[in-house]
This record gives structure tokens, C-alpha cells and sequence, in this order.
């Protein structure tokens, strides 16, 4: 069958100028397509009394999606995309996307959660059939074929009166929102929350890894690791962590911060000398100045889950940092956590759960790319603007899995860092005039067929360029096929 979508006949590739900027967001746009994500959203959004003449409401969605992955910051930004139309074809103007936004109920965000786990299980086929979802890397090494998902809240705050928006535990004023991460492939999930929920709510943490789980494609459920700060070291969170992995053929292990109080200060005075070895650093290598230790033994854990463990990591304070009472006693500086894993040396499982840290990471991420900042006073139209920034997120990280190169790809899924052979078209070393990153690659690959996979990496760094004629027209034949050409800088 002939396609007779905008992106027909378009190829990106690495060898031209009149550089234009923006252009990069094309490619988001066009994996949404070839993905299926784009027609799964229109599914979602479909109504019996509602057909659009112009702007089909999947498109809109995904387009504020890539709009968002571009950097934008409110909805008037759409007009970015709406630039590009001799490309793109017709693309809804702001007060379309605003109808588009609160056309959204509940009932619809529950259909788009539904495809969005569709999609992401045709994409991790994909990855699997390539050699495997990326494993999570951790002191070294990697966990193998373990799902680890972290949880974090952040503050986001607002300037202006919205809807649910209330002061925060950290005396500011708006939106609290948790989110869930997938450390192996960067992809995100979160539930928006107003500002009254306090950090260490845990019904909040328990919905969003229930939609968090629900969203990792069944057979990569078998084994999961959940890791989570000291806001979550609840006896209600951790029961139910413990009770999700009594699932008939799962394994579900957790590593969560743990309150220092009373008890573990008395247990860290009984420790005798001998037990404390040294810690990792990220590396694997041995860490100066920091020491782990457990004290389970030392415990009186009546009431918590069967097989939790209490590990200790000590480590001497960096200057001008701000230690407790108990801590100014010896000068160590003392942080817990508690999980089930069974197996695997103190330094391992401490490194593992230090790891959770890549987190802030993803929140910084998430923040520029639709998360910091919330463009309505209805909290419904928030909630729209949240998944579509999750939605941006995983475009972002499927990209980078799809078809990454250099450092967008650390987490290859082939030894000695290379990309497979099948994600692999044509790649051609490029000397950059205008940067000084080490690292600069031209990238070109076919987009006009379904069963190609977009090779491309987003717009931030990067930039495309569009030949024109001399008439200032964009070069293609009269099927609006067209090239495109990507310059991508690694920093």
C-alpha cells in the first residue's frame, strides 16, 4: 500500500546547510507515526458525535508532545510546529490545542495510559529482538534482565492561583507530583498530586508504581527492582512491595531509604568495630572514606515485612556539611536503607541503591521538557499536560534507544558499545565547523517505509537543515517528499 502520510518519501541525512533551527523536532514526530503512538492517541480520542475536518486529536496530542521534547514552555509554543507546515502539512493552532487539552476526561487519560503501554510493547519487541532492553548499570557492572524503577516527587511551583495548586511541605506554593522512572530505557510515568499530599504519602507512591508496573510490557515484569528515597519507608509501601512480589512469577525486589531514629542510632553504637567495610564508588572501585555496614541483627523489626534487611553506609562529611547531634559525636555522617535482596555483597546492594540518584537527573530532564511548568488554572488540563510531558519523555528515550549513537546510546545492547546491525542504516563520521564537542556524527536514514526504524536523535544540541530552490521552496517532488538535513552535536 502506498503511504499518503506527511512524512511520505522523507530521508534525513547528514551532508548539507542552510542549517534551520527547530527542524530536529521532525524526527519525534515521525517515530510518534512509524511507532504508532500518533494513531493509538486518535483511538483514544475518538468520539461517535465528533469527526474533525482538519486536526485529528491523536495528531494534536502528539504534536504538543514534541513541542514539549523540543523545549517548549506553554501551549502558544505550538506555532514552532505550525512553521513548518510545508512539511508537516496542517498543524492546529493554539486554540485548537487548548479544545484538544480539555476534551481529555478521565475516562480518556485512562485510554491513553492503555496506549501508551500498547506502544511501548510493539517498542521494547523491537529492542528485544535486537538483543534486549539496555540493563540498568550499577558499580561496574549491570543487573542483567532486572526492570529497576525509581520513584521521586519534586515541587512545582506556581505564580498564579490554579486549581488544587496549595502550599507545599517545602513552604512554597503549587503542585507536588511523584513520578516513576524506568533507569533501564529513561522512560517516565507520574501521577500529578496537589501540593497538600505530603512526600512520604503512601497511597500516592502505591498508585503510581501500580500505572508504573502496568506500563512495563508482561514479560519484562518477571523481575523488577524498585527503588525509592526515605519518603517511602512506610510500613503501607513496603507491605505492599512485599505482597506484590509474592506474585505467582514475579520477583520484585525494593531498596528504600530508611529513617535514621532511636533505634538505629542505639544499634549503630552496638556495632562492634570489625563490621564495617568499604563502600563502592559508581565505578566498581573501591570508595575512600566511606564504609557500609548491616544491622538487622540489631533490630527489633516486629511488624515489618519478612526478609527485610537494614543496611547502614557511613561516610566522612564533605566541608561545611551540616551533621546531627549523634553524628558530631564520631564525625561519620550516616544514612540507611532496607531491602529483600538475599543474595549479593553489602557494598553491591549499597551501590545499587545509591544508584536511585540518577533520578534528579530525569526530574532536571523533565522539568525542561513540560513538567516545570503547568499552563492552565483547570487541574484537568494540568493532568493532560503531564502525561503528554511523559509522553515526550518516552519518545525522547525511544529515540535514543531506537537509533542513538555516541554517548545517546551508553546503554547499547551489544558488547563493546555498538549499535546492532538491524538499528544500523548508514552513519557517516562528520567534522564539526561551529562546536567544540568531541564528538560530531551525520546521521541518514530512510523514514518512508513502517518497518524502518527512525535513526535520529533529538533537537536539543542539534539542529536540521531544509535545501530550498531559488524560490525559497522547500526542495520535493509533487508527493511532498522531501530531504532533510540533521547535524547532531554530543556534548
Amino acid at each position: 500500500m502506498k503511504r499518503t502520510s506527511w512524512s511520505a518519501g522523507m530521508s534525513v541525512t547528514g551532508d548539507g546547510g542552510a542549517v534551520i533551527a527547530h527542524v530536529g523536532s521532525i524526527g519525534l514526530r515521525m517515530l510518534a507515526e512509524n511507532t504508532g503512538l500518533t494513531g493509538a492517541l486518535s483511538t483514544a480520542m475518538a468520539r461517535r458525535s465528533f469527526v474533525p475536518s482538519v486536526h485529528d486529536r491523536g495528531q494534536v496530542l502528539t504534536d504538543v508532545a514534541v513541542l514539549l521534547a523540543d523545549g517548549g514552555e506553554a501551549i502558544s509554543d505550538i506555532d514552532v510546529l505550525r512553521h513548518q507546515r510545508q512539511i508537516l502539512g496542517p498543524v492546529a493552532s493554539a486554540p485548537t490545542v487548548w479544545r484538544a487539552l480539555d476534551e481529555v476526561t478521565d475516562a480518556r487519560r485512562r485510554k491513553i495510559a492503555t496506549a501508551r503501554a500498547r506502544v511501548r510493547r510493539h517498542v521494547w519487541a523491537q529492542l528485544t529482538a535486537a538483543g534486549g532492553v539496555p540493563a540498568s548499570k550499577v558499580a561496574g557492572t549491570d543487573l542483567g534482565e532486572t526492570i529497576v524503577l525509581d520513584v521521586d516527587a519534586t515541587i512545582v511551583v506556581t505564580h498564579s492561583e490554579k486549581e488544587l495548586a496549595a502550599p507545599t511541605f517545602k513552604r512554597t506554593f503549587g503542585y507536588h507530583p511523584i513520578g516513576v522512572w524506568c533507569d533501564n530505557t529513561g522512560e517516565f510515568l507520574a501521577a500529578l498530586r496537589t501540593g497538600r499530599a505530603g512526600s512520604n504519602t503512601a497511597a500516592d507512591h502505591i498508585q503510581v508504581l501500580g500505572e508504573a508496573i502496568t506500563q512495563i510490557p508482561m514479560p519484562s515484569r518477571r523481575t523488577l527492582l524498585i527503588r525509592c528515597d526515605a519518603a517511602g519507608a512506610s510500613h503501607q509501601l513496603l507491605d505492599w512491595l512485599h505482597a506484590q512480589g509474592q506474585v505467582r512469577g514475579r520477583s520484585l525486589d525494593y531498596s528504600v531509604g530508611f529513617t535514621i531514629g532511636e533505634n538505629v542510632r542505639h544499634a549503630i553504637t552496638e556495632l562492634p568495630v570489625g563490621s564495617w567495610s568499604a563502600a563502592l564508588k559508581a565505578d566498581g572501585q573501591v570508595r575512600e572514606g566511606g564504609e557500609v555496614a548491616e544491622i538487622t541483627g540489631l533490630l527489633n523489626l516486629d511488624g515489618w515485612p519478612a526478609g527485610m534487611r537494614v543496611i547502614l553506609r557511613r561516610e566522612r562529611p564533605h566541608p561545611g556539611a551540616q551533621l546531627s547531634l549523634f553524628e558530631e559525636a564520631d564525625g561519620w555522617r550516616y544514612q540507611a536503607f532496607v531491602t529483600n535482596t538475599a543474595s549479593g555483597t553489602l557494598q553491591f546492594l549499597e551501590a545499587r541503591h545509591r544508584a536511585h540518584a540518577r533520578v534528579e537527573d530525569r526530574i532536571r530532564h523533565a522539568k525542561d521538557s513540560g513538567l516545570g511548568r503547568f499552563p492552565s488554572r483547570e487541574f484537568s488540563i494540568n493532568q493532560t499536560w503531564l502525561t503528554l510531558t511523559m509522553i515526550a519523555a518516552d519518545l525522547v528515550a525511544w529515540l535514543k534507544l531506537l537509533g542513538g549513537v555516541g554517548r545517546a546510546c551508553r546503554n547499547a545492547r551489544s558488547p563493546g558499545g555498538h549499535l546492532p546491525v538491524p538499528l544500523l542504516w548508514h552513519m557517516t563520521p562528520y567534522t564539526s565547523r561551529n562546536t567544540g564537542s568531541d564528538t560530531a556524527v551525520a546521521l541518514k536514514t530512510s523514514l518512508g517505509q513502517r518497518n524502518m526504524t527512525p535513526y535520529m536523535t533529538p533537537h536539543v544540541g542539534g539542529h536540521i537543515a531544509a535545501p530550498y530552490d531559488s524560490n525559497h521552496s522547500l526542495l520535493g517532488s509533487g508527493d511532498r517528499s522531501a530531504t532533510l538535513y540533521f547535524e547532531r552535536y554530543f556534548k
